[in-house]
């Protein structure tokens, strides 16, 4: 199909305004100017993909290059990539951190939540990785707690709050990333709204990650003004018997008894401070 020059303009109206994009939101912009077919809209990206001005990340997700630039080396926003990677995508875990600026170190691989299906992919140096959102927020309606929308590029973004993210990264250190780069980037962040911490904890309502927070406060209770009544809320899910602070690797620690949790020495001692 031909493409008409004033499609032509439409859609560069669209362009740029969108450095990343979703098919669903071309076709919704299409059908607000009177444009929305299938072919049309096919025959559109078609001829700017042909002009270097939409790369595929892979289907129904694009990147747009601005004129002049290069397609293969035009620098793309990870982030919003991995916003746009679903309709419900969620930035989560070290990818949140990443995205407050308060990780310790850079990562190329970036998680998401997300309900849909959505499979592992690979663009350029990048890794995107969908993390599907816990049954037990599905199963009370909550979702979204403590998920906050951010402006990324001058687009409407989800990710997830600090306060649900000190949570989730202690509740899946497999995808956060080693224990000092856990304990380091959320021993930057100056301040939490604890009340949010409990009550995001005991939504998930696993006694592990219970005690995790709860150990967590308690080292650092003068430093984010903990109180004994937060702790007492967690200290009321904790295991009954000792649980290794990452159960798949079981490594040696400490019995931190007040939080029925075997706690690796260098964390403890938070062994890393001697080095600076």
């Amino acid at each position: 199909m031909a493409v008409n020059k004033g499609a032509i303009m439409k859609l560069n109206e669209f362009l740029n305004k969108y450095p990343v994009f979703r098919l669903d939101e071309i076709d919704h912009f299409l059908e607000k100017r009177g444009e929305a077919t299938a072919s049309k809209r096919n025959s559109l990206l078609s001829y700017y993909r042909r002009q270097g001005r939409v790369i595929t990340v892979r289907r129904k997700l694009y990147v747009t290059v601005p004129y002049g630039a290069s397609p293969q080396s035009h620098p793309v926003d990870p982030f919003l990539i991995a916003a746009k990677m679903t309709p419900d995508a969620v930035l989560a875990y070290h990818t949140a951190l990443e995205f407050h600026g308060k990780a310790y170190s850079v990562f190329n691989r970036f998680y998401y939540l997300s309900d849909s299906k959505s499979v592992p992919v690979r663009f350029r140096d990048y890794q995107f990785r969908c993390v599907k959102t816990p049954h037990a927020l599905k199963s009370k309606g909550e979702e979204k707690f403590a998920v906050v929308q951010a402006e990324r590029a001058g687009l409407d973004i989800k990710v997830a709050s600090l306060e649900r993210t000190l949570v989730d990264v202690l509740d899946r250190p497999d995808i956060s990333g080693s224990w000092e780069e856990i304990w380091r980037s959320l021993e930057s962040i100056e301040f939490f709204d604890i009340d949010k911490v409990i009550e995001y904890t005991l939504l998930l309502g696993n006694a592990t990650t219970a005690a995790k927070v709860g150990f967590f406060l308690d080292q650092h209770r003068d430093t984010l003004m903990v109180d004994d009544s937060h702790l007492k809320s967690l200290g009321d899910l904790r295991p009954r018997q000792p649980h290794y602070l990452e159960r798949s690797k079981r490594k040696s620690g400490r019995l931190v008894s007040a939080w029925n949790l075997v706690v690796p020495e260098d964390i403890i001692e938070r062994s890393w401070m001697e080095v600076l």
